[in-house]
């Protein structure tokens, strides 16, 4: 069973958890509109058809993100007091009402549009966590980024990113998305607790959105999906009293640990990494 729908809330605490998310909401918003959206041609509200797109990778970003969101909102509302089913019914949907704030923010933009790809990836991500948790109590699935720069950026810097910084959101060539399951979650004698089985989705060749990209001496790049299945590490499954530790753990357990992995390339065909990130 899960934790007792009667918790005692901490006031104070409850306060400065809303007083900090309702800030960041703000400011996140009003800095997109001054600072970003602010540079390009507004227009009346539309819908844009993105899904065929950077092979839907960004589509697992806002998968992920959205899970992200909800995550932190569930365990600010656990650290004020909440119960567990209180704190994943009322903080679950943090992800998804921020992307969906910046979906809506996009469909005035007369360079984007709203996407209803991207508002059902927005709804996938918070289902897993919220599904999870209300079924089970606990997250046996959980989304994982990894990162790896990638060659293409140079070939188109203003949409891939003009720095490192920049590549890790606008690069889909150097992003993994991955889904790590815990077997010890599935089957109990399995040990030890933090192992993970990990299955990644990544992408490679994409110069462009869409299609093929020929650089200036010939060379065709073909954009391909690539599939990965790895080892990981589940971090809340390690038992440590340190705070700090505990802290760092919920934060790495979002990111990917290197790992051996098997890769399976729509172009390449099948490619073995001793360490792959």
């Amino acid at each position: 069973m899960g934790q007792s729908d009667t918790s005692t809330i901490d006031k104070t605490r409850l306060i400065k958890v809303s007083a900090a998310t309702g800030t960041v909401y703000i400011s996140t918003i009003y800095v997109l509109s001054n600072l970003w959206y602010a540079d390009y041609k507004q227009s009346k509200f539309h819908r844009f058809d993105d899904n065929s797109e950077w092979l839907q990778m960004d589509k697992y970003g806002h998968t992920y993100s959205s899970y992200l969101g909800g995550f932190i909102g569930k365990e600010a509302l656990e650290s004020a007091g909440f119960s567990q089913r209180k704190s994943i019914l009322y903080g679950g949907g943090l992800g998804f009402l921020f992307l969906g704030t910046i979906e809506i923010m996009d469909g005035f933009s007369a360079d984007w549009g709203f996407s209803w790809g991207d508002m059902a990836s927005n709804a996938l991500g918070t289902s897993l966590l919220m599904g999870q948790e209300l079924l089970f109590q606990k997250q046996i699935i959980i989304p994982k980024f990894s990162y790896s720069s990638s060659r293409y950026r140079a070939y188109n810097p203003k949409l891939l990113g003009e720095n490192n910084n920049q590549a890790i959101i606008k690069d889909y060539n150097a992003q993994t998305y991955w889904y790590s399951v815990n077997l010890y979650s599935i089957y109990e004698p399995i040990k030890p607790k933090w192992l993970n089985f990990a299955f990644g989705v990544g992408a490679d060749g994409m110069v462009n959105s869409h299609g093929n990209y020929i650089t200036n001496h010939g060379e065709i790049i073909r954009p391909s999906r690539q599939y990965y299945i790895s080892l990981d590490v589940d971090f809340s499954k390690i038992n440590t009293q340190n705070k700090f530790l505990k802290t760092l753990f919920k934060a790495a357990n979002f990111i990917k640990v290197p790992a051996p992995t098997l890769e399976f390339n729509e172009e390449k065909g099948s490619n073995w990494h001793w360490l792959f990130f």
